[in-house]
């Protein structure tokens, strides 16, 4: 039997593959938030939507004022002066 060198376990890959499933996940609720959200004034959606780049934010802001901008105010980090 030959005696082949096994290959070490690099902890690189273990926290770049931690990293994708943080922003997956993070990303998806976020998405969730933005497109299905039954109510704008989710405190978690707000503070992921509030947290995320500019454009992204933006983006995210554009579809929830798609969605709620004639029935309710707009959540925080999306309207200016109370107005969408």
């Amino acid at each position: 039997m030959d005696n082949v060198p096994r290959r070490k376990r690099s902890p690189g890959r273990a926290l770049i593959a931690a990293l994708i499933a943080i922003v997956i996940v993070i990303g998806g609720r976020w998405y969730a938030y933005v497109a299905y959200a039954d109510d704008p004034f989710d405190e978690v959606g707000i503070g992921l939507n509030s947290m995320m780049p500019g454009p992204i934010r933006d983006r995210g802001c554009a579809m929830l004022k798609a969605r709620f901008e004639h029935k309710t105010l707009p959540p925080a980090g999306c309207g200016v002066n109370g107005n969408w």
